[in-house]
């Protein structure tokens, strides 16, 4: 029954001229974020917030800018192959990239008090960090027994029934109607475009697959989804710590936070006989928004610190640029249609995490880091630009849930200059069963009916280090990084029979793997 509730009040959300809104799933896609930073924070699989010492853990507990005995300046490029694999009911594909980036830039100020105990100094950092990488290039081909028009059909029916005004002619535009701000603008692509037909124009309901006659649907050879993803999100950061006693040390960073990210989708169905149906979307999230991050860590003795940080979400500004192209052809009779280009506005506050730490010291010669990171996606949200909710807001509470994230990392001194590092992470997906089971419908935004399902990711990292002088040093590092998810074409619907919810329109989703190796150099300076 959720599908059902969740399309009527899609349709209040329609008439309020939201009808390009971002859904949940999108919301998901702007909170997560990627270990990256120094080659250090990498190599160790970013487990420092107990550890502190480094510049990246501004971004998850400053306290570990109190650690800081010196003035420091570093820099981080990296160079990251993309590789993603998608198997689509047996028929599998293979794609990759490469892409080069500039990392971070960072500066740390120490500046002692001279005292031998009390606050013994103030410490301030300022970064640039790029904390979130969308590249990727991802394409599935295969063959299933439903349409995106039989879909398309079914969820324009379900709108005429939540509100009486989904007919034919109020669904076709021209270039003196645009009906795509009073309508859900899927049913009004798949209908100019010639996906689906009404019985009759002039009357409520009634559509359908249009690639079908009064024999039944005609057979669909083959479907090929094309998905180009690029862009990433920035952070600056304005830390400062202090250190008490060497014992206690405090921090609070201020965040801000900018997006920049491209999508391109490039959907086709082969009915045979020449009959056929593109859909080519495109759509750009532009924004900013900010954050801020306090945290603790306690040297209680010499060789164990424990860490705590609290990193709040971030509250964004975004605008999204939608566009969308349809193409069909049958029995020789080509149709096409092109949405009208525009902007939407919106807000949306991303999750919150606490993080959990421990390291320990082995004298000299080595140690051992633990943090575990608690992320709760339930307390997502989006909203209009003037801060009111979106429906999808209920549906994040039930689709998501809070889920942790196991960050270890271990650094071993071969010599007093020489280090070697390792680690890894563990993050389980926060999206519930039922959508991971593929048993609810998932509603998408704008034209798009493409997504995909978080089921899990894992890293793991090496690294190296060394100091050429007291003052000079490099550090290199490698991340191995494994994305799963599930890609689905577009949802599943489903009917009511007898309090029971039986699928309607069956969709089977292509298994993905998104595997990234991104090694990255780390130039720092003393002073």
């Amino acid at each position: 029954m959720k599908k059902i509730v969740s399309l009527f009040m899609f349709v209040s959300l329609i008439g309020s001229g939201n009808v390009f809104a971002q859904a949940e799933f999108d919301a998901y896609k702007y909170s997560q974020l990627d270990i990256q930073g120094t080659a250090r924070y990498s190599g160790m699989a970013g487990a420092f917030g107990a550890l502190g010492g480094d510049i990246s853990s501004m971004t998850t507990n400053p306290a570990g800018l109190g650690i800081y005995r010196s003035s420091e300046v570093v820099t981080t490029l990296s160079l990251s192959s993309i590789q993603t694999k998608n198997d689509w009911s047996g028929a599998k594909t293979d794609l990759g990239k490469t892409k080069f980036n500039f990392d971070n830039i960072a500066y740390v100020g120490y500046f002692p008090t001279g005292n031998y105990s009390g606050i013994k100094s103030w410490n301030v950092g300022f970064a640039y960090n790029r904390v979130k990488n969308f590249n990727r290039h991802y394409k599935m081909s295969g063959k299933q027994d439903w349409s995106v028009a039989d879909y398309i059909a079914d969820l324009t029916n379900i709108y005429a029934g939540g509100d009486g005004k989904y007919t034919g002619d109020n669904l076709w535009a021209t270039q003196d109607y645009n009906p795509y701000t009073s309508y859900n603008p899927l049913s009004v692509v798949g209908y100019s475009g010639g996906f689906i037909g009404a019985d009759d124009p002039k009357v409520v309901g009634g559509f359908y697959n249009a690639f079908s006659d009064e024999t039944g649907l005609w057979p669909l050879n083959s479907s090929n989804l094309e998905v180009v993803e690029k862009g990433a999100i920035d952070q600056y950061d304005f830390s400062f710590a202090t250190n008490i006693s060497d014992v206690v040390f405090l921090g609070a960073t201020f965040v801000l936070t900018d997006i920049d990210y491209g999508y391109r989708s490039y959907y086709d169905e082969d009915f045979g006989h020449g009959d056929y149906l593109l859909l080519d979307n495109a759509m750009s999230t532009e924004g900013n928004g900010y954050s801020f991050n306090i945290g603790a860590i306690v040297r209680p003795v010499d060789y164990l610190r424990l860490g705590i940080a609290y990193n709040s979400p971030t509250w964004y500004k975004l605008t999204d640029y939608f566009l969308a192209d349809a193409e069909s052809v049958i029995a020789d009779e080509k149709i096409t249609e092109k949405t009208p280009s525009g902007a939407f506005d919106y807000k949306l506050k991303t999750n919150d995490r606490w993080i959990f730490s421990a390291a320990g010291f082995i004298g000299q010669y080595g140690l051992i880091s633990v943090d575990y990171e608690l992320n709760n996606y339930k307390n997502m949200r989006l909203s209009d630009a003037d801060g009111r909710d979106f429906n999808d807001n209920k549906f994040i509470k039930q689709d998501f849930k809070s889920v942790g994230t196991l960050r270890i990392g271990a650094e071993a001194k071969i010599t007093p200059q020489f280090s070697i590092r390792a680690g890894g992470a563990w993050m389980s997906s926060p999206v519930s069963n039922e959508i991971k089971d593929g048993k609810v419908e998932v509603i998408t935004a704008g034209t798009i009916p493409h997504y995909t399902v978080d089921k899990g990711t894992d890293y793991y990292t090496i690294g190296l280090g060394y100091r050429f002088t007291p003052r000079f040093y490099a550090d290199l590092a490698c991340v191995y990084k494994q994305y799963k998810e599930d890609v689905y074409a577009f949802s599943k619907t489903f009917i009511n029979e007898n309090n029971v919810d039986v699928v309607f329109v069956d969709s089977t989703p292509s298994s993905m793997k998104t595997n990234t190796t991104r090694v990255s150099l780390t130039l720092g300076y003393k002073f």
